[in-house]
């Protein structure tokens, strides 16, 4: 069975919002990467994946993103321990909240970077700046 995790590629103005993972998450510690998290059982639900991201935002950094969020890519991933993930970014827009690291145990720090900064960032992973690819040419195209 897939683990699912949701992640959200906020935007304000010409910048991105990012964390920098605590190093003590045993996934990705340390590394810059989209807020996010894993999808809670909730029984029979509906929009169960824009409900986890919201709390995310809201538990992770204090903010919140506003309505609609739009759907930008999936892709898949085995963590350490073997278990599989399902990966869903979605394109958001920033509405209110003054981000920080709310939560220490997953967020070191918050980071507002523009694209190009991402993508000239050798310390950021291809996974994020394909991401943060797919979110910008959404953007581009006017889907939001």
């Amino acid at each position: 069975m897939f683990l699912i995790n949701v992640e959200a590629a906020v935007f304000k103005e010409d910048k991105w919002l990012l964390i920098r993972r605590s190093t003590k998450e045993a996934h990705a510690g340390g590394e810059l990467s989209l807020v996010g998290g894993t999808v809670e059982r909730e029984g029979d639900s509906t929009a169960i994946l824009e409900r986890t991201l919201h709390r995310e935002l809201w538990e992770e950094v204090g903010v919140e993103v506003k309505d609609p969020i739009l759907y930008v890519r999936n892709t898949s991933f085995v963590l350490a321990s073997g278990k599989e993930v399902v990966d869903i970014v979605f394109l958001c827009e920033f509405d209110k909240g003054e981000p920080y690291a709310k939560s220490s145990d997953e967020v070191e720090s918050v980071h507002w970077m523009t694209t190009d900064e991402i993508l000239n960032n050798l310390g950021i992973q291809h996974y994020l700046k394909d991401s943060i690819l797919a979110a910008d040419a959404m953007r581009a195209k006017g889907e939001f």
